[in-house]
């Protein structure tokens, strides 16, 4: 009898178990999918002026509640590994011309020029002069994305090459890019001046790019002359603070701060 009560009761523990299981499973796919984080508009900081007023009225993007995509669109890391992938293929291949400066050093800066493929909305000439993110460049899939849209739209786009990163272009000095240095992204803006009088610019930064082209028109009032406005994404701000937060597990920080720091590496080695 005994023998008889034991066994019957085994089922129960392992329908308990498996129970418990999914119950875990669920938990780790809503936490992961980050599907609990309430949907809100984003939260705005600005100064009031005439020209933020405009920037609100032009894009009412800006005060709309973000609505992701469903069930993955909550999970930055899931997103980012998509459009890392999928972006490979559906991401547009715009046409554009690769020009070549020698800095004074010996060093040659490289970025590519693609032109407008249809008018402005107000009939001007206007480029953007874009600078990538950290050991990135023109050929990387998000920078098509912008550009391809922006030609569309009218607008000239100028891109940097940070020296170094593309594979198929040799150093000719002994260094390549810094998060300080401006002069390469200084070199292309005065290309573009001098070959097109007649634009103003809209300078474009992306994260590491955001600093440069930050630190660029505050050294001097001249580099200011004929840009519209600055326009920065993602821009880090204290490298000492970032270095103490990429180090932590929290939201695999410290996942990504290894594969950056790997992508360095092999970008370092590619030229010794």
């Amino acid at each position: 009898m005994s023998t008889i009560l034991e066994t019957s009761e085994l089922p129960a523990v392992f329908d308990g178990v498996k129970l418990a299981a999914v119950a875990a499973v669920l938990y780790v796919i809503v936490r992961c999918l980050n599907l609990k984080s309430p949907t809100a508009p984003p939260e705005l900081i600005y100064q009031d002026s005439a020209l933020a007023r405009f920037l609100l009225k032009s894009c009412p993007l800006l005060t709309k509640e973000y609505v992701p995509p469903l069930i993955w669109g909550k999970s930055g890391h899931i997103q980012t590994a998509l459009y890392g992938k999928m972006g490979r293929v559906r991401s547009p291949h715009p046409n554009g011309h690769r020009k070549y400066l020698t800095m004074p050093d010996g060093a040659t800066a490289t970025f590519d020029l693609f032109e407008p493929r249809s008018e402005h909305c107000t009939g001007e000439d206007v480029t953007m002069v874009i600078c990538p993110g950290i050991a990135n460049h023109s050929e990387k899939q998000y920078i098509r994305t912008f550009v391809d849209y922006a030609q569309k739209n009218g607008y000239r786009c100028a891109v940097l090459n940070h020296l170094g990163a593309l594979p198929n272009i040799e150093l000719t000095s002994p260094r390549m890019f810094t998060y300080g240095c401006t002069w390469e992204f200084g070199a292309m803006v005065n290309y573009i001046k001098k070959t097109y009088p007649q634009t103003q610019l809209i300078v474009v930064g992306f994260s590491l790019g955001g600093n440069i082209v930050c630190k660029y028109l505050g050294e001097s009032q001249a580099n200011q002359e004929r840009v519209l406005c600055c326009v920065s994404l993602c821009q880090g701000y204290s490298a000492l603070r970032a270095q103490e937060t990429f180090m932590q597990w929290d939201h695999c920080r410290r996942f990504y701060n290894f594969l950056m720091a790997d992508n360095m590496k092999k970008i370092i080695l590619s030229h010794r």
